[in-house]
């Protein structure tokens, strides 16, 4: 399909800077069978019905991103992936002045040697420390890699620690947080239990790739990047049970979709590089809760495939003329399959 057609513009004080307090306060737009509906996050309980099954992704962000110096040169650093033995890939800025050999001093004890340039602004370190003792390092040293179109905006600071973080996040290794999991508080939680509405857990390590937009003109041609994931067979065996019982599936984020559509009716461990745009047929997931998305990006291609292309192009429109607040920390919709 031709890229442009999930391209629209969007003004920049629609980007959403801060999330809305209390978290499930934030603004949903309802899309199913009825029509579009403006609502919000607390709502959730009586938008869905006793037996739907919610899936939450439980990935937890690491601070990855540090500030380092080269002689008197400074260079930031997004660690992006762990190669094994204090060696990672990451994204730095500026790339194209390291050399192998070069010594990035984060803070005294605390350096990494660079291994070589790779293209794309991506290099290759090695901290030669022992895992656990970098992992402590860098939740010293380092900062959550809030997205950059709120970084050009504002610095990470003490609230992003709790805000960037969902409630259920308990395994280490995202660079981005799963945002549509951003929305839930504890007191929704327990609204939706009462209600009969089920949740559990999956893990997909959100990787970089979910900022970068396709540059490719023809989706056939992007290379979708991977990220790993775990589906257990107990979850697996819920979702049956859930779909049995005339309950639907309802998938918390495009993360926790894009990993149980990998999975299919069964249990998985492993990467996924899952690339869904209009024309797939989903085969788990029945609901979609997530946040507005970036133009020309495989969310945005993800959601319309969801629910239609030109169905998401209007919801987006009315989004917009209507200041929904867009991205990690804005509002959400809810998507309801074949509305």
């Amino acid at each position: 399909m031709d890229v442009d057609l999930f391209d629209f513009d969007l003004p920049g004080d629609a980007i959403a800077l801060r999330p809305a307090r209390p978290r499930d306060s934030a603004r949903l737009l309802h899309i199913g069978p009825s029509g579009r509906r403006d609502q919000v996050i607390h709502d959730l309980p009586r938008l869905l019905r006793a037996g739907d099954f919610l899936i939450f992704n439980n990935t937890r962000v690491l601070p990855l991103q540090l500030t380092a110096r080269r002689g008197t040169g400074r260079v930031e650093l997004t660690l992006l992936q762990p190669l094994g033995q204090g060696r990672w890939r990451a994204f730095a800025k500026p790339a194209r002045r390291l050399r192998a050999g070069d010594i990035l001093l984060v803070s005294e004890g605390f350096a990494a040697t660079v291994e070589g340039p790779h293209q794309d602004g991506q290099v290759v370190l090695d901290f030669a420390l022992a895992d656990d003792i970098l992992m402590a390092a860098l939740h010293r040293f380092g900062t959550l890699p809030l997205p950059p179109y709120i970084r050009k905006h504002r610095a990470v600071d003490a609230r992003d620690a709790v805000d960037y973080q969902t409630i259920l996040a308990r395994h280490d290794g995202a660079v981005a947080a799963p945002t549509a999991g951003l929305h839930f508080t504890e007191d929704l939680l327990t609204r939706l239990g009462d209600a009969g509405i089920e949740h559990g857990e999956v893990t997909l390590h959100v990787g970089p790739g979910t900022f970068l937009p396709v540059t490719a003109a023809d989706t056939d041609d992007h290379v979708m990047h991977h990220e790993w994931g775990q589906v257990d067979g107990d979850l697996a065996r819920r979702i049956g049970e859930t779909k049995a019982q005339g309950g639907r599936v309802v998938a918390v984020g495009t993360t926790s979709l894009r990993l149980l559509e990998s999975a299919g009716t069964g249990a998985f461990s492993g990467e996924t590089d899952i690339f869904i745009t209009p024309g797939y047929q989903f085969r788990v997931v029945d609901i979609l809760l997530t946040n507005f998305h970036l133009p020309r990006s495989t969310l945005f291609m993800l959601v319309a495939a969801f629910a239609g292309l030109e169905v998401m192009q209007a919801a987006y429109a009315h989004a917009i003329g209507n200041g929904y607040r867009f991205y990690s920390y804005g509002d959400a919709c809810l998507l309801e399959a074949g509305a």
